[in-house]
């Protein structure tokens, strides 16, 4: 993720960080990785230089990314995935795990709602949907590999669930599998331990 400095301020960095979940299947060890970069740039530049200490052989990869607007899309995939591969290939000349690159979307106006709001079996006590909720069809994209997934309990007013893009997929996830990692992934960070 890239944050970038107020309005009005022409100097400040962006900051980037990046996070990793290593280990599979149990995903138990985690780095970071916090670094300042050129003023509003969103694009994070040489990452492996300074990440050296990664988990070599078989293992899978994958790039969870937001803050990208669907027109920025295949620009993103095109350069990161490019930029990974030259990455993999510095740590060790053929190390090219095979990667599956997603990107998620926070700001948008879709809400989801139960079928029937008085089945206590389809909503939390606000009234909300469940948490771990998908949706991947009918308002999904009709050929790509997209879905919604309300992965959080609604505290206050309506929840919004997270619309997930997958726009690369060398690991040949199922829908199933892959929404399920997503929903897992998101109970991983100790701060969100709300479901």
């Amino acid at each position: 993720d890239v944050t970038h400095p107020h309005p009005g301020e022409d100097s400040s960095p962006s900051i980037a960080a990046v996070v990793a979940s290593q280990d599979w299947p149990e995903i138990t060890k985690y780095a970071g990785l916090v670094c300042a970069q050129a003023h509003r740039q969103e694009l994070i530049q040489d990452l492996f230089k300074t990440w050296q200490d990664p988990v070599r052989g078989t293992v899978s990869g994958g790039m969870i990314k937001d803050g990208v607007s669907e027109g920025q899309f295949y620009q993103v995939l095109l350069y990161e995935l490019d930029a990974i591969r030259k990455a993999c290939a510095s740590l060790e000349p053929n190390y090219q795990p095979p990667v599956t690159f997603v990107v998620v979307q926070k700001r948008h106006h879709t809400r989801l709602f139960a079928n029937n709001h008085n089945d206590r079996h389809a909503v939390d006590k606000s009234g909300n949907i469940l948490p771990g909720t998908v949706v991947d069809s009918k308002i999904c994209h009709p050929t790509e590999f997209d879905f919604y997934l309300c992965s959080h309990a609604g505290i206050q007013g309506t929840s919004r669930p997270a619309h997930y893009h997958v726009l690369w997929d060398e690991n040949k996830f199922t829908a199933d599998a892959l929404q399920s990692l997503t929903n897992n992934l998101c109970y991983t960070y100790v701060l969100a331990l709300i479901c």
